[in-house]
């Protein structure tokens, strides 16, 4: 019988829903801190929403922002303790409504921190209303009939938001099957060896299921994601080393 091997740095059981990605991520990111040797070294910046819950099964050292300002936590602590391996652990609601700008000019200014922004379409902790990730005609509680992209805009992609300006590294990933967990592992562990290089800003967006507020299945809500998610939010790196790849 092969043997459960589990990151030290996870210490109690995830608090998620059940079929909720925030728990694989988790172990992703324990896993990279690990292989890398930096999970004595690693601080974690969370705000408001279903990510906070990490910061009780997760063991590292955490600091929780108000709501959507993980971001600019980070960079302070960045700035103090460079020898630190620093990261934010957000969703989209958080890093993308609320936190939008603190987001965004950590990026403008290529500040030397890892950001993981966990993409599921919808505000979870408050009870799936519309985010800025939010798809066009997708149904949350305060939008029953679907989104409407002509009174509420569209979709953010904070990805090619920022992928115009000078940043160490941008790729977006996924946990809706095994091959794309095995990518997302390589995408994490090369944005944090961006910052540990002092190579830039480097971030992450990850899509993941959320079972619960979608009023889906496990299984429909990772084709969900197959067949329509990933339309709007291609997979893939789109800048390494400072330099785009995605043209």
């Amino acid at each position: 019988m092969s043997e459960k091997l589990i990151p030290n740095l996870l210490v109690e059981d995830n608090k998620f829903c059940p079929g909720c990605g925030h728990g694989i991520i988790n172990r992703v990111v324990a896993e990279v801190l690990e292989e890398m040797d930096l999970a004595d070294k690693a601080v974690g910046s969370l705000a408001v929403g279903c990510a906070c819950l990490m910061m009780d099964t997760f063991g590292t050292d955490w600091i929780q922002a108000p709501h959507g300002r993980a971001a600019a936590v980070a960079v302070g602590v960045k700035r103090v303790r460079p020898e630190c391996c620093v990261f934010t652990y957000q969703g989209d609601g958080d890093s993308l409504a609320i936190g939008f700008s603190e987001t965004m000019y950590a990026a403008l200014r290529n500040e030397n921190i890892t950001a993981i922004i966990v993409n599921n379409g919808i505000f979870g902790m408050t009870g799936g209303q519309m985010a800025p990730t939010t798809l066009p005609g997708q149904r949350t509680t305060t939008s029953p009939q679907g989104r409407n992209a002509d009174t509420t805009g569209q979709p953010v992609n904070i990805i090619n938001q920022i992928k115009e300006v000078p940043v160490g590294y941008l790729a977006r990933g996924s946990v809706d099957t095994a091959k794309e967990i095995n990518k997302l592992k390589k995408y994490i562990r090369t944005a944090i060896e961006t910052q540990m290089s002092g190579g830039g800003y480097s971030l992450v967006e990850i899509l993941s299921p959320c079972p619960t507020n979608w009023k889906m299945t496990l299984e429909a809500s990772l084709d969900h994601i197959k067949t329509k998610v990933k339309e709007t939010y291609p997979l893939g790196e789109y800048v390494k080393n400072g330099e785009r790849v995605d043209a």
